[in-house]
């Protein structure tokens, strides 16, 4: 049976299963022996526990951290908010990994329904909050802040069709997919958070957009990044606070610009993306990383901390999985997180999508507005 066949069955027989983007392809992991659905108490013990590697490829955990979770985790309390009661966070333990190709091409052939995908902010909300964060940000409380909108529809999906869509034509380096029984998340993100590796880390923070057109190519598209200043502030902003977070916990001195200001490709957008590394401190426990490096600042603002108070302040609904972190922390310590954007979370036949746009002090409001839906626009095709 070849390994497209496997995945097939495998989703067939119902079994909870992950597909993580890997180098060459994707990694598929099924045959869970353990499922820990995480919440604001047992958040330190699971972080914490010491585990003894075997040196197999299933020595590891591999799930999500949600929002409100990180925020509790680094002491910042959230309001009472409209939710989902979906999970804080899940972690899988799996005893089956079985390496696939890029190209996965499965259809199945379901028929679903779906009602119109409702907004949760129209463009005069957006415009109100838009100006009441632009004065935020002149009085000094913040330099660049996130708005968050979210996309919610009615709808059963197959998650497995959606993600093999969306591989097909939105391949992106930190992709993923989970199907559980009472859920689905599929996801296309980009953005690297933590990479670690021994005493090696490093991030990969994406900070600028731009919509592909017929004569913008990847040349012009860093040109333009170069020349916009409003971009290139923006990105400055967010290196300089990586690079602080990782000086938390890294050597002194070691903190570097391995890649600075380069341009990524995808389906919709281009990217303006850098590459910052450094050396671990001895005895840097999983959870001070955690909380150094989470929630990711390019999706958040800067500085972190007070921009994550105001925009809890003001947002009305949980975020759920969105601006949350998915990867796996091996039993050695190595470990991988992405930060979750571009994605679907179905829970309970309701698919949401959500994203954001950066504000700095001479950001326009339509402007990012319609640069949300561009981030929205391939997840919310594939419904069609």
């Amino acid at each position: 049976m070849n390994k497209i066949n496997q995945l097939t069955e495998i989703h067939n027989s119902g079994k909870p299963y992950i597909i993580y983007k890997s180098k060459k392809g994707f990694d598929l992991y099924t045959n869970f022996s353990r499922k820990i659905v995480l919440n604001n108490k047992n958040i330190n013990s699971f972080l914490n526990k010491k585990y003894k590697s075997k040196q197999k490829q299933t020595d590891l955990y591999i799930g999500f951290f949600g929002y409100e979770l990180l925020n509790n985790l680094i002491n910042i309390k959230i309001p009472r908010q409209k939710t989902i009661n979906f999970p804080k966070g899940i972690f899988y333990k799996p005893e089956k990994k079985i390496n696939i190709s890029n190209k996965l091409k499965y259809k199945s052939g379901d028929k679903f329904k779906r009602s119109k995908f409702k907004i949760n902010i129209n463009n005069n909300s957006y415009a109100r909050i838009f100006n009441r964060f632009q004065k935020k940000i002149k009085s000094g409380e913040t330099y660049q802040i996130k708005i968050c909108t979210k996309y919610k529809t009615k709808s059963k999906i197959n998650p497995l069709d959606f993600f093999s869509k969306l591989s097909q034509i939105n391949l992106a380096p930190e992709a993923f997919m989970i199907r559980d029984k009472n859920y689905s998340i599929i996801s296309c993100s980009p953005e690297n958070l933590i990479t670690k590796k021994g005493s090696d880390i490093s991030t990969k923070p994406i900070a600028g957009t731009v919509k592909k057109t017929k004569v913008l190519n990847k040349t012009k598209a860093l040109n333009y990044f170069r020349k916009n200043l409003k971009e290139t502030k923006e990105h400055n902003m967010i290196v300089d606070m990586e690079r602080n977070d990782l000086s938390r916990i890294c050597k002194v001195g070691s903190v570097k610009l391995s890649k600075q200001k380069i341009v990524e490709e995808y389906k919709d957008l281009f990217h303006y993306v850098s590459l910052i590394k450094g050396k671990l401190k001895k005895n840097i426990s999983n959870m001070d990383i955690i909380k150094a490096m989470m929630p990711g600042g390019s999706v958040i603002g800067c500085p972190k901390i007070s921009t994550l108070n105001l925009l809890n302040n003001q947002e009305r609904e949980n975020r759920n999985i969105y601006t949350g972190s998915f990867g796996y922390i091996k039993f050695n310590g190595d470990m991988r997180f992405n930060i979750i954007i571009r994605s679907i979370l179905n829970f309970k036949n309701v698919s949401e999508i959500s994203v954001a746009s950066g504000v700095v002090v001479d950001s326009n409001a339509k402007h990012e507005f319609n640069e949300n839906y561009i981030k929205a626009k391939a997840l919310i095709d594939l419904f069609k």
